[in-house]
């Protein structure tokens, strides 16, 4: 196989991916890292441009999606990340069946403000329960102007 056939074949494979947290201390910074080496891949793997804003916003989302993981459902949650066309798609489950719900917005309200900002920063979130627990998925744009608040949706 020459090498254009394989690297239009390779540019067809999927770039994602995963990785499973127990809620331990440290969690959180090893999910920041898995979603900074992700983004090296996607650079790399697919020379996709990838801005140092979205790159930021990746992480944060990941962060904060996984920190409520940690602080309010027991046992283990998951995390997957996926390149998906112009965007990265956020994906973390954890035991917990209950739906996030963004709080009114108070800047006086110390601590919960981590939903809203997910939603102030993404393309697309959504929560839907699964059979054991939830699954939440953001979708951050990988170009600064393909950001902003997401739409919402429960199921």
């Amino acid at each position: 196989m020459d090498e254009a056939a394989h690297n239009d074949r390779s540019r067809d494979e999927p770039v994602r991916v995963s990785a499973e947290y127990e809620g331990s201390v440290g969690d959180i910074a090893r999910g920041r890292e898995l979603a900074r080496s992700f983004l090296a891949r996607v650079r790399a793997a697919r020379g996709t441009a990838v801005s140092d804003r979205a790159a930021d916003l990746v992480q944060l989302v990941v962060s904060e999606l996984l920190t409520n993981a940690c602080k309010y459902a027991p046992g283990p949650s998951l995390v997957d990340l996926e390149l998906a066309g112009d965007r990265v798609e956020v994906t973390v489950w954890d035991s917990d069946p209950a739906l996030p719900v963004a709080e009114t917005a108070d800047p006086g309200r110390i601590g919960r403000h981590g939903l809203e900002i997910v939603m102030a920063v993404c393309q697309s979130f959504e929560a839907c329960r699964e059979p054991v627990g939830k699954r939440m998925r953001a979708a951050v744009g990988l170009a600064d102007e393909r950001n902003g608040p997401a739409m919402s949706h429960a199921s």
